[in-house]
């Protein structure tokens, strides 16, 4: 009879019915929820939905900008009013609650006034533990300038609750579409890696139906035509792999010397 391996290596990739048991999933934009952890939501109905990025510029700009205007707003349009029906719609779908923080696109801002990680933590981190959360879910934050500041404020808040003694276990999930940018999922996982945070494949019990993702994104029609135009979303998406995420932790004891390899 073969010999089992060590009781910690038999554990390795396994997420306990316990750890998620409250999710919390951060959200840059009103769509990225659904479009990079549906088929969480749809096996764990409950969860909380915390976008950063949906709030309302001062003013919006007339014409309207690029992506706007791709998804076929006008001027004077409210753009954010019909994100935000669009969002609670789709999570509706899932059970799940949408919880919008105020924080402006930087598409909408001039270079300089791109909302920075240290705007957003109070705020996030005031979302995220009115939830009790076991487990919280944070993009990796590719590309897009409002991915990298929701990603960076979110660990931001996972160093001041682990500070704090709190116990719920981390993650991040692959931004859909930016995660086939060449190498981007790469860096971002090896600068995670030189911090300590070693970002590792877990097995995350969910709901693989795709259908009834397809029919979440159907929610945001104003997002579907400018990421179809832009991206070619259709395609990437119903060739997609199943959604990924990786567990967030230090390494094994004894294992450090290897961030310096």
């Amino acid at each position: 009879m073969a010999r089992a391996g060590p009781p910690e290596m038999r554990e390795w990739g396994i997420v306990s019915a316990a750890e998620l048991a409250r999710i919390v999933v951060v959200s840059p934009h009103l769509d990225d929820a659904v479009l990079g952890c549906s088929y969480i939501l749809g096996a764990h109905p409950g969860v909380v939905v915390v976008t950063a990025f949906a709030g309302r510029p001062v003013e919006y700009p007339d014409p309207p900008n690029h992506w706007d205007a791709l998804g076929g707003f006008g001027p004077r349009d409210e753009v954010h009013v019909t994100r935000r029906a669009e969002d609670a719609a789709a999570l509706a779908g899932f059970d799940a609650r949408p919880v919008w923080l105020d924080f402006v696109e930087h598409s909408y801002l001039e270079r300089p006034d791109w909302v920075r990680p240290e705007q957003v933590v109070d705020a996030l981190e005031a979302a995220v533990r009115a939830e009790r959360p076991t487990a919280v879910f944070a993009p990796f934050g590719l590309a897009n300038p409002d991915h990298d500041c929701t990603h960076e404020a979110a660990m931001l808040v996972r160093d001041r609750m682990l500070a704090d003694g709190d116990e719920a276990s981390w993650f991040c999930y692959q931004d859909m579409g930016y995660h086939l940018i060449p190498g981007l999922l790469a860096w971002r996982v090896s600068k995670l890696f030189r911090r300590a945070v070693w970002p590792t494949p877990a097995l995350v019990p969910v709901d693989v139906d795709f259908a009834r993702k397809e029919a979440a994104v159907a929610c945001y029609p104003t997002q579907v035509a400018a990421l179809e135009a832009e991206w070619g979303l259709g395609a990437k998406l119903t060739a997609s792999a199943p959604e990924q995420y990786w567990r967030l932790a230090p390494p094994p004891a004894g294992w450090e010397a290897l961030i310096e390899v």
